[in-house]
């Protein structure tokens, strides 16, 4: 009798048991799918959020601007999200063209004649035009690698990116520290700014990641990591140990032979 009560105690302990456990695998399963569903839209809803913002913010600069008799949306019952935008490629193109002639080529050339003789402009206008020259046309290899360097102080590492060669003049001045120097941009996480750091080539170490690993791992704070990069493997050549280790069930074989003919 006391064994059929305890028996009984010791199933109604185990029932609830059973049912929290029950609970909190539905539960954690319905944590999992939550999880999942915001790993699954967080991305395509900001992503469209940024792009529509920005669609937003060209058509409210341009719709103004394009005359009503242009304007298909005077025509149609509906809004036509992204005509500012389209409207923008198109006149770049023909401005693009136009500047690709003669008289364009002549007119820029005035015009930046007048921009050079303007105190403040001159410099604002000058240093724009470097940097798209240089990011567009690509004539230098301006954030094409990442790199690791001891900043601010030896022992802590900084992601940087080197962005070319450092100023004649630092090269000159600096002869006595190292041979070549070379700009190194650090940005800041987020990257908002950074700071510009003129280091010895010999100090800084490349990583084995590329420019859009490291502008991921800066953004995130360090939270998104790339994937790790092993090098490929190669097996070396058999052995002496080796080649004698294919010979061996021969040998195997060849010694009970020998036994049993004896």
């Amino acid at each position: 009798m006391k064994a059929q009560k305890a028996q009984a105690a010791k199933t109604q302990t185990a029932e609830p048991a059973r049912h929290r456990r029950e609970g909190i695998g539905f539960m954690g399963r319905l944590r999992a799918y939550f999880l999942a569903g915001i790993l699954v839209t967080a991305p395509i809803a900001i992503t469209v959020y940024i792009a529509w913002w920005f669609v937003s913010l060209i058509d409210g600069y341009i719709r103004p601007l394009i005359p009503s008799t242009y304007n298909p949306e005077n025509y149609l019952p509906f809004s036509i999200p992204g005509i500012g935008v389209l409207v923008v490629i198109v006149a770049v193109t023909l401005i693009g063209a136009f500047a690709a002639g003669y008289v364009g080529r002549l007119v820029l050339g005035v015009g930046e004649g007048v921009v050079g003789r303007m105190p403040v402009v001159r410099s604002v206008y000058g240093g724009v035009k470097q940097i798209f020259e240089t990011v567009l046309a690509k004539k230098s290899n301006a954030f094409r690698e990442v790199v690791a360097i001891q900043y601010p102080r030896p022992g802590v590492w900084s992601l940087g990116f080197i962005t070319g060669a450092a100023h004649p003049e630092v090269q000159l001045q600096l002869a006595g520290i190292a041979d070549d120097f070379v700009n190194v941009f650090i940005p800041c996480a987020p990257p908002t700014a950074g700071y510009l750091a003129m280091v010895p080539r010999r100090e800084v170490t490349v990583l084995n990641m590329s420019v859009e690993d490291g502008l991921k791992l800066v953004m995130s704070g360090g939270i998104v990591v790339p994937p790790e990069r092993r090098p490929t493997l190669v097996e070396p050549p058999p052995g002496p140990d080796q080649e004698g280790g294919d010979d061996q069930p021969d040998r195997k074989v060849l010694a009970a032979a020998s036994r049993s003919n004896r």
